[in-house]
């Protein structure tokens, strides 16, 4: 079975083959760790866990990064803010963060490098590009030539006059080309900096990105990943460097661009304060559904961002478990991914269709009388979510919500009272139990397998 993916350097799908097919290497654009990220920015992380997933399934290794953007004006604002070193709130954020993508069941990555561990790197790239006439030092600064570059332009599919008509351009005395973008800045006695050829200063962000991948992952990539906002100008200005600083050897074979959330009906962002941040939502919502519903539409296309979208992955999610729970008795004996959903996987990460193919095999077990394909069933069908990183506890656990357990002895007791009291004709007091429990946000399902009972 063949993997395809969007490349959107090329905008067409295209069959993936890796350079060295005994290490296939990628990179994700992380967080700035100034402040808590909100949910979109978690929606490019869950997609690429699946994507890692499927990778190792199929090569024996994979060298992921994911990196941490630890110098940057809005990290400098929110230490000067708190007069604080920058490392306070990089230290701080950074582990948030961790905290935040593993609740969401993200794999941490392989490397997680950080811009400020590779300040030398960073130098000597730029060194690389002053050297082959595609930077020059200017007041202090260090900016990239973007006319240098004649490809420049080729991710964003725009010509650079409508690049920058269209950007937020620095106009500056120093600049050859408004285009131009810094690669070293000077830094004044109250923000952080480091010696340089060009004096005291600190690193643009898009050379930290280029230089971390050269690090750890060489001069060319198999897959380089990250939202679509990125594409211009981060994106647009990795290739750029990394292209000149390595003799004109491609920079990532594939770039995969995941969409954005809408919240209100537009983009959610943190400039217009449409957001929902996320470390917020992992303390008020179930994790897993927070995950589901980011892997609810296709990866490169917009997802409406709402409660009605949480609830509605919390109702399938019980389903799930539920069928889970009636299959407790069940030996599934060992895990199989089925060929449906390696195959959606494999078109694109059509991720809808791999969440439909899962419905449909909790359908088909929860049917069965067929005590050999029910175990047959529960095994594909935990195969298949594990694929996706779902259904990744017992049904117990999901059902208490978040609960610590010391109530579920009450309820059961209630339930058991509710049972007997049907039993003995009492239907008065049998509804009047229900009742209670509904009032308490605890819903009863009858089941041929008996009464369960699940947390609104």
């Amino acid at each position: 079975m063949t993997l395809h993916f969007y490349n959107n350097l090329h905008r067409r799908l295209e069959a993936f083959t890796p350079a060295d097919p005994a290490n296939v290497t990628v990179y994700l654009c992380g967080p700035t760790v100034y402040n808590y990220v909100h949910i979109g920015n978690a929606r490019g992380p869950v997609v690429f866990d699946v994507l890692i997933k499927l990778l190792r399934r199929r090569y024996p290794k994979v060298t992921y990064a994911r990196n941490i953007t630890d110098v940057d004006d809005k990290i400098n604002a929110a230490a000067k803010a708190l007069d604080v070193p920058i490392s306070t709130i990089t230290g701080k954020y950074t582990a948030i963060y961790r905290a935040d993508m593993a609740a969401l069941g993200i794999q941490a990555p392989d490397i997680e490098p950080h811009a400020t561990d590779h300040i030398p790197h960073i130098i000597a790239m730029i060194e690389r590009l002053i050297a082959v006439g595609h930077a020059y030092a200017a007041e202090g600064h260090v900016l990239f030539a973007v006319d240098s570059y004649a490809e420049y332009g080729q991710l964003s599919r725009r010509s650079l006059d409508e690049m920058i008509a269209g950007a937020r351009v620095e106009v500056a005395p120093y600049k050859r080309h408004p285009g131009d973008f810094v690669l070293w800045k000077p830094s004044t006695p109250d923000l952080p900096g480091w010696d340089s050829p060009w004096g005291v200063g600190r690193p643009g962000w898009h050379i930290e990105c280029s230089a971390m991948s050269e690090a750890h992952l060489g001069e060319t990539i198999d897959i380089h990943a990250g939202g679509v906002d990125l594409q211009f100008p981060h994106h647009e200005n990795e290739i750029a460097q990394s292209t000149c600083a390595h003799g004109g050897k491609v920079f990532a074979r594939f770039w995969l661009h995941n969409g954005m959330l809408n919240f209100g009906g537009s983009k959610m962002s943190k400039s217009v304060g449409n957001v929902s941040i996320l470390h917020e939502l992992l303390e008020n919502h179930p994790p897993e559904a927070l995950r589901y519903a980011l892997l609810s539409a296709h990866y490169r296309q917009p997802l409406d961002w709402s409660d009605a979208l949480i609830e509605q992955s919390v109702k399938t999610l019980d389903r799930l478990y539920g069928t889970l729970r009636d299959l407790g008795d069940v030996d599934a004996g060992s895990l199989a991914i089925p060929v449906s959903i390696e195959s959606a996987l494999c078109d694109d990460l059509n991720t809808p269709q791999a969440l439909a193919e899962i419905a449909n095999l909790a359908g088909q077990a929860r049917r069965s009388e067929n005590a050999d394909d029910r175990a047959a069933l529960k095994g594909q069908l935990l195969g298949a979510a594990a694929a996706l990183g779902l259904l990744q506890q017992a049904p117990e656990t999901w059902f208490a919500k978040g609960s610590d357990g010391s109530d579920d002895v009450r309820i059961q007791g209630l339930v058991d009272e509710r049972i007997a009291a049907k039993n003995n004709r009492d239907f008065a007091r049998a509804d009047a139990i229900r009742k209670q429990l509904a009032d308490e946000g605890v819903l009863l399902e009858d089941t041929p397998q008996g009464v369960r009972w699940k947390r609104a």
